[in-house]
């Protein structure tokens, strides 16, 4: 049997209601979180892209794929599409596939940049009227693409939202210092536009242009706002989302990248980041 047909086969096998609990499943385990969550998943749908494949010793091949999957979701009366997509290696010997694992990305792992507050001489009037439906156009756009007109990151969350902000038409300033402001011009950036803790600590500290209100609950956020994780909970924000949605319950559905993820859950309970010290802050953009 072909590669693409073994990794097509075990997905379906994956999904079928007496697959063994020992292989690691995480569409299975977003559908488990949907049902504590009262909703139902009708119906799900995938789609594979193998990118890069290599011998990894006598009889061993190691394929690298891209998954994405979609979630038809049932929430009361109504229904939402949520979308992910995973990078994957499958371990094949002697052409049988043996082993399959998702391959995580990292969110941010490298030191904290210093910021630097804005200087005096900047510390001019700057006001702006947020859109906030052209920034969620521009998060539903690019959800799972990357413009070309910006440079594509490793870790690329917050380089996404900050994107959909400046869609949004959110004022940049600051350039050309990277540790002051927030902008990018010329493939140079600010830390606080592309690094999540930056941008975090810019929303709450800016008193001007783009600068962010922090509210106390999820629920109190609209499509357009921001919200900031802290894994771990140590004080290293590691990842930023932008509201999209909200579902039957008032509660926000968001995009990101770094894993593609489009109408995912706000809490991220479903992450390989996440645990039970996370720490979260929510940001009201605009007036």
């Amino acid at each position: 049997m072909e590669i693409g047909m073994q990794i097509q086969k075990y997905w379906i096998d994956q999904l079928k209601p007496n697959r063994s609990p020992d292989w690691p499943n995480w569409v299975a385990d977003k559908k488990q979180l949907h049902k504590q969550r009262g909703n139902s998943v009708v119906r799900i749908t995938g789609k594979g892209e193998i990118y890069r494949s290599h011998e990894a010793g006598p009889h061993e091949l190691k394929v690298d794929y891209k998954l994405g999957v979609v979630f038809f979701v049932k929430k009361g009366q109504s229904f939402y599409h949520e979308e992910e997509e995973r990078k994957h290696r499958a371990l094949f010997y002697k052409g049988k596939l043996i082993e399959d694992e998702a391959v995580e990305d990292l969110f941010n792992s490298e030191p904290l940049p210093v910021i630097e507050s804005i200087g005096e001489e900047d510390k001019r009037s700057v006001r702006f009227e947020y859109d906030r439906r052209a920034a969620v156009q521009y998060a539903e756009r690019w959800w799972n693409d990357y413009n070309p007109e910006y440079r594509r990151f490793d870790n690329d969350c917050t380089n996404y939202v900050s994107q959909c902000l400046r869609a949004g038409g959110a004022p940049m300033r600051g350039a050309a210092s990277k540790s002051v402001g927030w902008w990018y011009q010329n493939g140079q950036y600010s830390y606080s536009w592309a690094v999540a803790h930056s941008l975090r600590w810019y929303l709450s500290g800016s008193n001007q242009g783009l600068k962010g209100k922090e509210l106390e609950s999820p629920k109190e956020l609209l499509p357009g706002d921001v919200i900031c994780y802290d894994f771990e909970g140590d004080g290293k924000w590691d990842h930023n989302t932008i509201v999209v949605n909200k579902d039957s319950d008032g509660m926000p559905l968001v995009n990101a990248h770094t894993n593609n993820s489009r109408q995912r859950y706000w809490s991220y309970e479903d992450s390989y980041a996440w645990t039970s010290d996370c720490k979260y802050r929510f940001f009201r953009i605009g007036n």
